[in-house]
């Protein structure tokens, strides 16, 4: 039996990682400061720790591990990423992790470790037109990301292609583009666009307004979860090391994602455009390599993700209504 070692397990990604992992018959270990919040965690052993202490690292490194998936992060939303109020926590601490985690995976005789990069990794000058972004994945440099988190996912990126070179460890390095769906964060400011959305039309009444950040013409495009861990799955499976787009290329603007949002509720809702933190003009991801070296590329459209992540945020927010009302 396969063994793995899935750190960040108590997040939205990981814990759907888990699930996939034990459904292709995987021994499986999850390590994560914080429990999976929606219980999503189907591990055969579960490690509450912290990553920034290498003690720990080396701890849950024990018993052997075929294969090591890091997705481990500071990270949120753009109410997060983008205000500049978390930017030494988001460097120090997803840094620490990405350190700590791949010399323990070395020293311990890892065969194959997975890193969760981001598209925010991109430059911000390719990405000014919002009807024309360029992310392939070759466009990367000269490097100029617009946040800090974009800083430090550069910086492991190459962190981990320097002990593949030197060290001889197989790495696999994915930049995910927007991945959503049910079982992730959907309210307390590390909430990403598409869940914040579902959460703001399921709270506001029919005939009501939500606020939308910036003009509403920025654009972006969302990956539905199962398709990631598809094409993460197809990475690891593969013997190309990347770095390799995850993402959708259904590039939409974030109106008429509100729109959409609205349309799927039912209700009769008006959008209110107000000054935020928004992130890059335009980001699509550009699927051409990813095709060429994985015979595949995500295909579900947009709005079948949304319909499963609007149907679970609203079933929250009621919940929540009814706690609050006892």
């Amino acid at each position: 039996m396969k063994r793995a070692l899935v750190c960040g397990a108590g997040g939205f990604i990981g814990g759907h990682l888990v699930n996939r992992l034990k459904s292709e018959g995987y021994w499986v270990r999850g390590v994560d400061i914080k429990e999976n919040e929606y219980g999503n965690t189907n591990a055969d052993d579960f490690v509450l720790g912290d990553l920034r202490d290498p003690r720990v690292c080396e701890a849950v490194m024990e018993g052997g591990f075929n294969e090591v998936y890091q997705l481990a992060a500071d990270m949120g939303g753009a109410g997060y990423i983008f205000t500049g109020e978390n930017d030494a926590a988001v460097m120090h601490n997803s840094a620490l992790c990405n350190l700590n985690v791949l010399e323990a995976a070395h020293r311990a005789g890892v065969e194959k470790i997975f890193y969760s990069s981001s598209a925010c990794m991109y430059p911000e000058y390719n990405q000014l037109d919002p009807d024309n972004p360029k992310c392939a994945e070759s466009s990367a440099y000269p490097a100029a990301p617009d946040s800090e988190y974009g800083w430090e996912k550069l910086f492991s990126e190459r962190l981990y292609l320097s002990y593949q070179r030197n060290l001889g460890i197989q790495v696999k390095v994915a930049r995910f583009h927007n991945i959503f769906g049910p079982q992730g964060t959907w309210t307390g400011g590390k909430e990403k666009a598409p869940a914040a959305m579902c959460r703001k039309v399921a709270e506001a009444p029919d005939g009501g307004t939500i606020e939308v950040w910036g003009d509403g013409k920025q654009t972006r495009s969302f990956l539905y979860i199962d398709e990631c861990l598809e094409g993460v799955r197809r990475l690891m499976e593969s013997d190309f090391s990347g770095p390799v787009n995850i993402g959708s290329e259904e590039m939409i603007s974030i109106n008429d994602f509100a729109k959409m949002v609205i349309g799927i509720s039912g209700k009769n809702i008006n959008i209110k455009n107000i000054p935020g933190p928004q992130g890059v003009r335009g980001r699509n991801s550009d699927n051409a390599l990813i095709e060429e070296k994985l015979g595949w590329k995500p295909s579900q459209p947009l709005i079948e993700g949304m319909k499963k992540t609007y149907a679970w945020i609203s079933q929250k927010v009621e919940e929540k209504s009814l706690v609050e009302q006892d």
